[in-house]
């Protein structure tokens, strides 16, 4: 039969320098066989007082090696010391066994307020940065792999200009451009065609004039510095 038993009220043991105090959270776990749980529950409330005494005998001068705020190593070394054994040792029942939790004191937890803000700041800017950084990261390769696949593309001199907000303008005037030059281009194209059928161009003259057309076409879309 076992019994769980908080203690009611934190155990106060001095940190070192005995300017402040842990406060020890107690919970006794009670043994006993041939005995009923009302029994058992009755003699575990009679022994507290006796039961929370042999804590802090065995915590004080553990908690003296420690500084103030070091509430978590405390912790972790009483219930090393503690944990496995049991209380009494002769063979008496009930007997108990106890886990421990240690807060610091509440003077010692509003000094340490500040300090773990700052820290959660820095902390919450740093992983902001690393998520900017792998964003900022990850959409330079997407660009370069954009700018690689049209780097035989007239868009190419338009793109390299793209940041995430000038998307849309710079491809809204790309397509303007284009729409301005088709014109001008045809235009070119049908005074070629329309001198060497209708005026007689020889035939020299036609390919400069075909020629003249193409240097439009590759000037007006980047391509003038590729094509030889």
């Amino acid at each position: 039969m076992t019994f769980r038993q908080d203690a009611p009220a934190p155990i106060l043991v001095p940190a070192k320098g005995d300017a402040f105090d842990f406060r020890l959270h107690a919970v006794f776990n009670w043994t006993a066989q041939n005995m009923t749980y009302e029994e058992l529950r009755f003699r575990a409330e009679r022994y507290l007082g006796w039961s929370a005494g042999i804590v802090r005998e065995r915590a004080v001068d553990l908690a003296r090696e420690h500084e103030p705020h070091r509430s978590h190593d405390l912790e972790r070394a009483l219930n090393g010391r503690l944990g496995g054994q049991r209380w009494p040792r002769e063979g008496a029942v009930p007997f108990f066994s106890v886990l421990i939790r240690v807060s610091p004191d509440e003077r010692v937890r509003e000094r340490l307020r500040p300090y773990w803000e700052d820290r959660i700041r820095l902390e919450c800017d740093h992983e902001l940065q690393k998520i900017r950084a792998a964003q900022a990261d990850e959409l330079t390769r997407r660009w370069c792999a954009v700018l690689q696949g049209l780097e035989d593309d007239p868009v190419t001199s338009h793109a390299a200009r793209l940041t995430g907000e000038q998307f849309a303008e710079v491809f809204r005037r790309y397509v303007e451009e284009r729409r301005e030059s088709v014109p001008e281009l045809v235009k070119l194209l049908r005074e070629a065609v329309r001198g060497h059928g209708d005026l007689g161009m020889g035939p020299s003259e036609y390919t400069e004039a075909w020629d003249a057309a193409l240097r439009t076409y590759e000037r007006q879309h980047g391509l003038s510095e590729r094509v030889n």
